[in-house]
């Protein structure tokens, strides 16, 4: 036994896992977390209301933190399996979302997008209390300090810019049609019925809503197409590259984007974090009476996490172009076959 251990006498048992005070320690913890959680939470909203939770102090740091701090208050003596500290984090994100989607009235979207982040980062604390917890010699000031983390990291993150980058996210799909049958498809279809498109992710289980139709007001460049995607989510398309029977771009305008709420309100479309800046679509013959259509999206990103949120990008955007395209396909074949004689 070494001199320090000699200091200290044997560490006491601890309680049974069912014992009132472990029970009133494990209560008092969740407040103590929960209230810091959301103070953090409130403190960002109000400094930085247009892009302070996009940022490493809420993304990483305050999970982490809140998790590290948990499994130290629930295991004082350090006795648990590192199975039982990973098991956290569980418990804390489903409060999170809980949290989230009912008090704070975060968007579905939004909790999708962070819960792979913060499960990440609560995994992190949780382990690297586990390694510690048999050099912790001062609790209460681990406790502070894992606490006042994110605190920190806020003071130091305004000070490190964000790497900026573009994005493009393409579909396409193989139509039973020649270009001239799909071009006035593609220069807008006004009455999309809601059985129309395919299936996706996004759509049918997000719950981003579909198109209703979409209008061309003039002709060529300069031109704009007005879509509408139901629940007041409307914008503009301003034409930047018109080749009839080959290539129809855009610039996207987003004038009125209060519906876009509906989805997410961190999610606005031409936020400084996140931008959807062009598009369009481009047809190539393959031969046959057929006609490969793709279909575009460009978007600009600034965010501690561009990769991640490039992934986002592409099962997002992506499902959103594949029902655009199934849309256009069906109704171009669909047309195709209406004109073909019928055999006798």
């Amino acid at each position: 036994m070494d001199d320090q251990e000699q200091a200290d006498g044997p560490e006491p048992s601890a309680p049974p896992p069912s014992s009132p005070s472990t029970i009133a320690r494990i209560i008092g913890a969740c407040i103590v977390a929960s209230s810091v959680a959301l103070g953090i939470y409130w403190l960002i909203e109000a400094v930085q209301p247009n892009g302070g939770l996009v940022s490493f102090s809420f993304l990483l740091f305050l999970p982490a933190a809140i998790c590290a701090f948990l499994s130290y208050v629930i295991d004082p003596q350090g006795r648990r399996t590192v199975g039982y500290y990973l098991s956290i984090p569980l418990w804390v994100l489903g409060a999170v979302v809980a949290i989230s989607l009912v008090l704070l009235r975060e968007g579905v979207i939004c909790v999708i997008l962070l819960s792979p982040l913060w499960m990440v980062s609560g995994l992190a604390g949780s382990l690297a209390t586990y390694k510690m917890r048999k050099r912790i010699r001062n609790r209460q000031s681990y406790c502070i300090a894992i606490l006042a983390l994110p605190l920190v990291a806020m003071q130091v993150e305004p000070h490190i810019p964000l790497p900026a980058e573009m994005a493009d996210v393409s579909r396409s799909i193989v139509i039973a049609a020649p270009p001239e049958r799909i071009w006035p498809m593609l220069r807008g279809i006004p009455d999309v019925r809601p059985d129309e498109g395919r299936w996706n992710i996004t759509q049918d289980v997000i719950g981003v809503p579909r198109p209703l139709g979409a209008r061309l007001v003039g002709e060529g460049v300069g031109a704009d197409r007005h879509a509408d995607w139901g629940h007041h989510v409307r914008f503009r398309e301003r034409i930047t590259h018109w080749v009839p029977g080959r290539v129809i771009a855009w610039r996207f305008l987003f004038d009125d984007v209060a519906g876009w709420a509906y989805t997410d309100r961190h999610l606005m479309p031409n936020s400084p974090y996140f931008r959807v800046t062009t598009g369009g679509y481009q047809m190539r013959p393959e031969g046959g009476g057929r006609t490969r259509l793709t279909l575009s999206t460009q978007y600009r990103i600034q965010t501690p996490v561009n990769a991640y949120s490039r992934l986002w990008g592409e099962l997002f955007l992506g499902d959103l172009e594949n029902n655009l395209l199934a849309l256009i396909k069906a109704r171009a074949e669909q047309h195709a076959d209406a004109g073909r004689p019928t055999a006798l």
